[in-house]
């Protein structure tokens, strides 16, 4: 069944929830000439990022640290791959330096049900954090962890290690594929769904994985960037 205007992406999915664990399961075969094309796309397209959007690198690193003079550029964080394998995922610094240390104090005032932390007014968050989260632009670092091999342009988001030690055998099917720096769960409300509902995009992205089904994220992602929709 098709979405329609009653009826979102994550409306759909969440309805064939109950098919999504036996094709995770039974579908571990890669695909081997999309993900061939896959990989291929996005090393190219990474690296046109990075070198097309370098000042605008510059122009970021340069107000971060107007900022805040003594803290660093980028934040580099443990997170989850492809079977469970843990990497170095980069962004633009955008909260305080010492925001790790902060947050267990801020759990209880977690707006996301399940395994996720978010909060709209997240007192951590710097003036200029606040405009590059705005916009997704403390993202765009991320193209380089797609170039070694972390990350894909697209796939699920990649998860923390206290959330993955929350996760359930169902939930960690999204584990299966490399993680991406966009998915359908960040253009279908991002923010706005729970954890089960990240899930089970997660896994219908994984189901009908395809050529078409990565450009369209792709495209939907950009249009999100440029009204800068949905991020916190």
């Amino acid at each position: 069944m098709s979405p329609t205007p009653q009826r979102n992406e994550s409306d759909v999915a969440f309805e064939g929830t109950p098919a999504y664990s036996p094709y995770v399961l039974e579908n571990d075969n890669p695909r081997v000439i999309y993900q061939a094309f896959k990989r291929a796309t996005d090393i190219v397209l990474a690296l046109i990022g990075l070198v097309v959007l370098s000042p605008l690198f510059l122009i970021v690193a340069i107000l971060i640290k107007l900022e805040d003079p003594k803290g660093s550029v980028f934040f580099g964080q443990t997170r989850v791959g492809k079977d469970e394998k843990p990497f170095r995922m980069y962004k633009f610094r955008s909260m305080v330096s010492n925001a790790e240390e902060l947050l267990d104090g801020l759990l209880e005032q977690n707006e996301i049900s399940g395994a996720m932390f978010k909060m709209k007014k997240d007192p951590r968050i710097t003036r200029v954090g606040a405009v590059i989260r705005k916009t997704s632009i403390d993202e765009l670092p991320q193209l380089w962890n797609v170039v070694r091999g972390d990350m894909s342009l697209v796939g699920p988001r990649p998860a923390l290690p206290r959330e993955v030690a929350e996760y359930s055998s169902y939930d960690k099917l999204r584990l299966r594929v490399i993680p991406g720096c966009t998915g359908l769960w960040q253009v279908s409300g991002r923010n706005e769904l729970s954890f089960s509902e990240m899930v089970e995009l997660d896994l219908r992205y994984i189901k009908d994985q395809s050529f078409t089904f990565d450009f369209k994220i792709i495209f939907k992602t950009v249009m999100m960037m440029i009204r800068s929709k949905g991020a916190y």
